[in-house]
């Protein structure tokens, strides 16, 4: 006998995710964003069942499921870590000291995801995008786009770049004490851009370079796979260690220094006119170039002191960008130095990206030349101080200090915990933090985390911070 099924036999119901499916999928998107890099240790079953309000049954099948997927693997009374890719399940285990929760590449990743509505970052990199001005922004644009301009886009723009930029850049660094012609500026796509260019062509794989530690994760990342290695001195409130860092000259020669004088990154610090004066002795008893990267220029007060403009541009190589205060959008920066310099840049800049973007450099023109970019700037500064002086009560409520004063953008503060295990704890809730062994060149355990003082004013975050591993 054939059995026949009914027309309206209902279908199979589709597959409706489990609660251990979607955690597995939480954990395999923040592995495939390189936020748990290969060796980082997955929450115990129970922790990780109390955090997602979950059954310890669920983490187990949660787990296995990436097991399945060739993302994670267990290890005998120890727990469950990322593989690296491809790795074979014979991998020697990574070294002991625990990793931090992302490297520097995974924190630039972190700021392409928005986190508008989502829990405190305060270890983004940016100003909040309701502090910027988009109306500014399309003005500028439409200023940039009538026919005249539009006729210049068809063929190869000028390798230095944009003349109207780089004559406003030029009077901008006037208005700061840098005298610089235009013929020695040259743009690049962003001051990262910048940095590279400067060691591009001033450097060569195997040579070494000074840098301030703490300092720019990224620099550090961009420098060492760059094939050099990396002198780090240490950095304080008025600016390097000036006994270090002559030792430094004197045994290795290094022919490079990268710092950041002004508002420096993650301490908030700048440099003193008596530190910098000592900086320039050095330089010019050991044959040293300086690049100061002024990222914060437009965050800082226009008397601060500054190596170029001691130095002339003579020994020093001078780096900003607008990312920090316009846009993360418009990849416009630029470098000034020396005329033989300037003009070996621009070879450089030609092997690495030809040119760089008209458009975007005649919108940031206008905004330099009719002071938009500067009214802009002095309403951030003042929203910057309301909001540093929020964040740095609650830290202090919280019973945290500051391990250097608070100024700028950043804070460098101290929370008595292990901030790379705290970064993991709070990164599994959403929320970004900045552990301070990301701002050391060779990365160790540390009580301090930079803090973004834009980022940084929800009290929820400070009281969860307080309480430590308390509900």
């Amino acid at each position: 006998m054939t059995l026949e099924v009914a027309a309206d036999t209902p279908a199979t119901p589709p597959l409706v995710p489990t609660l251990a499916s979607e955690l597995a999928g939480r954990f395999a998107e923040r592995i495939a964003q390189r936020l748990m890099p290969p060796g980082a240790r997955l929450p115990s079953v129970r922790d990780c069942a109390r955090r997602h309000g979950v059954s310890p049954s669920t983490v187990v099948g949660a787990y296995d499921l990436l097991q399945a997927q060739g993302l994670v693997e267990a290890r005998p009374k120890r727990g469950f870590f990322v593989r690296a890719p491809r790795a074979l399940p014979q991998a020697p285990p990574p070294p002991v000291r625990p990793q931090a929760p992302f490297d520097a590449t995974a924190l630039i990743r972190s700021m392409f995801h928005p986190r508008r509505g989502g829990p405190p970052s305060p270890g983004v990199g940016t100003l909040p995008e309701e502090w910027l001005d988009a109306a500014l922004l399309q003005r500028a644009l439409r200023r940039a786009t009538g026919a005249s301009a539009a006729q210049s886009w068809l063929h190869y723009g000028d390798p230095a770049g944009h003349v109207a930029l780089r004559e406003a850049l030029s009077q901008r660094m006037a208005q700061l004490g840098l005298p610089a012609a235009p013929t020695q500026i040259v743009t690049t796509v962003g001051a990262t851009h910048a940095l590279d260019i400067v060691a591009r062509t001033l450097l060569q794989p195997g040579e070494t370079v000074l840098v301030d530690e703490p300092g720019w994760a990224v620099e550090f990342a961009r420098l060492t796979r760059a094939g050099l290695r990396l002198l780090p001195v240490p950095r304080g409130v008025d600016g390097p260690d000036l006994a270090v860092m002559e030792a430094l000259l004197q045994q290795h020669r290094p022919r490079l220094y990268v710092t950041v004088s002004v508002l420096h990154n993650p301490t908030g610090c700048s440099l003193s006119p008596s530190a910098a004066h000592q900086v320039l002795r050095l330089a010019e008893q050991h044959g040293l170039t300086i690049v100061e990267d002024d990222t914060y220029a437009w965050l800082a007060p226009p008397h601060a002191t500054r190596l170029a403009q001691l130095d002339g541009l003579r020994r020093t190589v001078y780096v900003s960008g607008f990312s920090k205060i316009l846009t993360p959008q418009w990849r416009v920066g630029y470098v000034a130095a020396a005329p033989e310099l300037a003009e070996r840049f621009i070879d450089t800049k030609l092997l690495t990206s030809l040119t760089t973007p008209a458009p975007l450099e005649q919108a940031l023109a206008w905004c330099l030349d009719h002071g938009a970019l500067r009214r802009h700037a002095e309403r951030v500064v003042q929203r910057l101080d309301a909001a540093r002086a929020r964040t740095v009560r609650l830290v202090r409520e919280a019973g945290f200090r500051f391990e250097t004063p608070p100024h700028g953008l950043f804070g460098w503060v101290d929370v008595g915990r292990d901030t790379d295990e705290l970064a993991r704890r709070l990164l599994d809730e959403g929320c970004l933090t900045a552990p301070g062994s990301l701002f050391h060149a060779s990365p160790r355990r540390t009580t301090l985390m930079r803090v973004n003082f834009a980022a940084g004013q929800d009290a929820r975050f400070w009281r969860r911070l307080a309480l430590g591993d308390k509900p």
